[in-house]
C-alpha cells in the first residue's frame, strides 16, 4: 500500500469513527433512549436527555475573560486550517505522469505517449531479457520528470548483475529513445523465483 493511501485511509477511518460515535451520542440523547430503555449513562455523560447540551454556558464562557484565551483559540484554528490545506494540496499533487510528452516538456509537435502504453512496452521489452521470468513496470513522478519503477522476477540460477546490466544497456535506452528524452530515471527491485528442492540421487 502506498504511503499516501495508507495515511488517507487512517485519517478517514478515524474521522468516520469520531463522527459515527458523535452521531450515536446525539441520537441517543435526542430520542431519550436512555429513559425509554431504562439505561443509566455514566456520571457526567453528555447529551443524555433531549434538553441537554454538549457545553453549558459556564463551560463556554469559563476562560473568555482570560488574556490568553482568544490568541490560543485563533492559533488552534489557524493550525487546523493549515493542516487541512496541506492535506488538500497533497491530494491534488500528481503521483503519476498520465501522458508523457514525447521529446521533452512541452511535447514536440504536441505528441504525447500514454503512461500505460510506455509501461506495457517497457515491461514487454524487459521480459525478453535472459534471466527474467516476469517484469512489471509502473511510471511515477511528475510529467516533466517521469520515473520507471521496475519489478523483476528472476529465473532460478540467474545472477542479478548481468540482468541489471542488460536492463541498463537495452530496454531503458530504447525507452528513452522512444520518448525522445535524454534521461529516464528508473528504480528496479529484484526477486528470485522459488524453485522446488531437487532430490539428490
Amino acid at each position: 500500500m502506498k504511503r499516501k493511501s495508507a495515511v488517507n485511509r487512517v485519517l478517514l477511518a478515524v474521522t468516520g469513527i469520531v463522527l459515527f460515535g458523535t452521531g450515536l451520542l446525539i441520537l441517543a440523547g435526542g430520542f431519550d433512549l436512555y429513559r425509554r430503555w431504562n439505561l443509566t449513562p455514566p456520571e457526567g455523560w453528555p447529551l443524555s436527555t433531549p434538553n441537554a447540551v454538549l457545553l453549558g454556558a459556564a463551560d463556554r464562557t469559563r476562560w473568555t475573560d482570560e488574556s490568553w484565551w482568544w490568541p490560543v483559540v485563533i492559533a488552534a484554528l489557524v493550525i487546523v486550517v493549515l493542516l487541512a490545506l496541506w492535506w488538500l494540496l497533497a491530494q491534488l499533487r500528481r503521483t503519476h505522469p498520465g501522458h508523457i510528452p514525447v521529446g521533452g516538456t512541452p511535447a514536440a509537435d504536441g505528441v504525447e505517449l500514454r503512461e500505460q502504453a510506455l509501461s506495457d512496452a517497457l515491461a514487454a521489452d524487459v521480459r525478453d531479457q535472459p534471466g527474467v521470468q516476469q517484469a512489471r513496470v509502473r511510471m511515477t513522478g511528475p510529467v516533466g520528470h517521469p520515473e520507471a519503477r521496475i519489478g523483476l522476477t528472476l529465473t532460478p540460477g540467474s545472477e542479478p548483475g548481468p540482468v541489471l546490466q542488460e536492463l541498463c544497456d537495452g530496454p531503458l535506452p530504447r525507452a528513452r529513445q522512444s520518448t525522445g528524452r535524454p534521461r529516464l530515471s528508473a528504480q528496479a527491485r529484484l526477486r528470485v523465483t522459488r524453485h522446488k528442492p531437487h532430490r539428490a540421487q
